[in-house]
């Protein structure tokens, strides 16, 4: 399995110890920063893609 690449989310804003981090692919992994050892979420590329634009667009 390849390694991913996880790097923090623009939306935790650069706090130390509320963050959340992302790895992108096929699908989209996202893991608290405090608590990596509990895993992860995944989801289809597209559908956190929707998410986002939902956010952006203030439409959640």
């Amino acid at each position: 399995m390849q390694q991913k690449e996880w790097h923090k989310s623009s939306y935790s804003q650069g706090g130390a110890d509320n963050c959340v981090e992302v790895a992108e692919g096929a699908q989209t992994l996202v893991r608290d920063t405090q608590n990596r050892h509990l895993g992860h979420l995944a989801f289809p590329a597209a559908e956190w893609d929707a998410f986002l634009t939902a956010i952006r667009e203030d439409n959640l």
